[in-house]
């Protein structure tokens, strides 16, 4: 398919079409892995040296299962879809491959312009897939920018204009309204990543994906990561991707294995510090993101913390 079709016209043109016995075979057999390569190690990946220099010094050492598999079908600039669990390096995978793809170079006249938008569900995981992009492209010079609901649309006008930003990341909403005032500019963009896909192109969310690839490239490539990759999901895939590298989980092999879990059963609440402060004396504890129920809890767990002399940072949904 010629991608500057628009995607919701195809769906559109193929909804209440009759599937074949041969053309569901044949999706069947489009819903599996064909991209078996490797690579073991982040130094076998062909990285320029500021993206490896990145890496390493944001803590990653070895690559994981998903980084090892997805990192080099993005940066041979195929259209991918990859599957892998929660917390498994997901956005380590689809952020070494934007660093590698993009064009950093202040002499570059590509420099000035949005070479790659990532799409996420929520402001928070926005956020901090803009961290991780920032900070493993320390060394690459990169320009990123957290387009998000719940902020100064100004700012967001302020920063796109500046023409410095290589790469944006966003919810959706915020992102189709930059591009339809016409601030979010496409006509450079690369690569098109959507995070948590399946939800992405859920019920919820379609509309607006849809109204966002109205605003894409032809040529754009995508990448598409999720935790979870439902077959009707597969199968919208076919109508906006060309022959992309699938990396699929079986449903029953979509286990937590690899990924450690603990609960402390703590009786009263205002033992909750104590065994905070027990498990970060104990554990070599480098990035953490703790959860609590409440905003009031959250800042008093900051104050907890901050006089304990450790360095934190809050987030809820009454802050700027």
């Amino acid at each position: 398919m010629e991608r500057n079709e628009k995607p919701d016209q195809e769906v559109a043109a193929r909804e209440g079409e009759e599937l074949s016995k041969e053309q569901v075979e044949e999706n069947e057999e489009n819903f599996e892995t064909n991209w078996d390569l490797v690579v073991n190690k982040f130094d076998d990946m062909g990285l320029k040296e500021p993206v490896l220099r990145g890496i390493y010094g944001y803590g990653f050492k070895e690559p994981s299962p998903i980084q090892q598999k997805g990192i080099l079908p993005v940066i041979q600039g195929k259209d991918t879809i990859a599957q892998a669990q929660s917390g498994t390096g997901k956005t380590g995978a689809f952020t070494i491959a934007i660093l590698q793809s993009i064009d950093t170079d202040p002499k570059s006249s590509l420099s000035q312009h949005i070479q790659a938008l990532i799409v996420a569900p929520t402001r928070e995981l926005s956020m901090q897939i803009a961290y991780v992009v920032h900070s493993v492209g320390e060394y690459t010079g990169v320009k990123v920018h957290a387009c998000v609901g719940g902020t100064v649309v100004k700012e967001d006008i302020r920063k796109l204009k500046d023409g410095d930003t290589h790469v944006v990341v966003g919810t959706p909403g915020r992102i189709h309204d930059m591009m339809k005032r016409g601030f979010l500019k496409t006509d450079y963009l690369k690569l098109f990543v959507l995070d948590e896909a399946d939800e992405m192109l859920s019920r919820g969310f379609k509309t607006q994906i849809q109204d966002i690839f109205k605003f894409l490239p032809g040529d754009i490539q995508i990448a598409l990561f999720s935790a979870t990759l439902p077959r009707e999901i597969l199968q919208m895939t076919t109508h906006f991707m060309r022959d992309p590298a699938k990396i699929l989980v079986q449903n029953q092999q979509l286990t937590l294995e690899g990924i450690k879990q603990y609960y402390i059963a703590v009786e009263k609440d205002e033992w909750k510090m104590d065994v905070l402060l027990n498990l970060y004396a104990n554990l070599d504890i480098n990035q953490a993101l703790i959860y609590c129920n409440t905003k009031k809890r959250v800042e008093e767990l900051e104050k907890s913390m901050t006089e304990n002399d450790f360095t934190v940072s809050i987030m809820h949904g009454e802050m700027d």
